[in-house]
């Protein structure tokens, strides 16, 4: 049975999202020295065009600065982590682990989504979960870092929470088709996905799934798309069967 829920989303205040600043420092281990810097970096243009601020105070500017450090540190990681590997092969792995996917997965690491000022319309509609606001806002931060102490300080951030992990960020983006693999191989029962129950506007929905392997739930998930939904229930089933440790890791 399709559920059809409705839950009002309580509007998330300026208060509330300046206060989530401190925590977000904490959980970087960074602490900006000019906070101004932060609050650049996490304006969205929706939240600055609807007060009526100039359009150097959105973090378009910051944005375009940290896609060019990121550049610059994923390619000296890359050039000195896979010394035999030519050009071409390069640029698809840096591809692959600063794309918009990939780096919204880091956002949602350090729940990035909760740090943004934006503007009420972009707010009501989920722009804290979409992957376009966060992994624009994460090279935001990256740009305001580098400002705020150089680019030391920068390439730390980008290593440990952007460098670091990427196994685990390309079997999130590849979840469906590594689980089908992982099903083929080593289990009985055809992998398929279940529609539970959506939530919220249209404009705004959110969706419910369970990845079923046969009869049995192997994992569940949600997202703003029944793909989505079905490729965060797809990770979360990975990390399931990994844990009871029944199937092999994928390489």
């Amino acid at each position: 049975m399709l559920l059809h829920i409705r839950r009002e989303v309580p509007q998330v205040t300026v208060n509330d999202v300046k206060d989530n600043w401190e925590r977000l420092q904490h959980t970087i281990h960074y602490s900006f020295n000019d906070i101004s810097f932060l609050e650049n970096a996490m304006t969205h243009s929706s939240y600055s065009n609807e007060k009526h601020m100039p359009k150097d105070r959105n973090n378009e500017r910051l944005e375009f600065l940290g896609d060019a450090v990121l550049e610059l540190i994923s390619s000296n990681f890359l050039f000195h982590s896979h010394p035999e590997e030519p050009e071409g092969i390069l640029t698809k792995l840096r591809s692959s682990m600063v794309c918009e996917m990939a780096l919204a997965f880091c956002a949602r690491r350090i729940d990035l989504g909760s740090c943004i000022l934006l503007g009420r319309g972009e707010d009501m509609t989920g722009g804290r979960e979409r992957e376009s606001v966060t992994s624009d806002a994460l090279e935001a931060l990256i740009g305001a870092i580098y400002l705020d102490s150089g680019l030391d300080s920068a390439a730390a951030f980008i290593t440990e929470h952007i460098l670091s992990d990427v196994e685990n960020r390309q079997l999130f983006i590849d979840s469906k088709t590594i689980l089908q693999e992982m099903v083929q191989a080593d289990m009985h029962g055809s992998l398929h996905y279940v529609l539970d129950g959506e939530e919220g506007p249209d404009h705004n929905k959110k969706f419910f799934v369970s990845a079923m392997i046969g009869e049995t739930e192997a994992g569940r998930g949600c997202g703003r798309t029944k793909k989505a939904a079905e490729q965060d229930a797809a990770y979360n089933a990975i990390m399931k069967l990994r844990e009871q440790k029944d199937v092999p890791e994928i390489n």
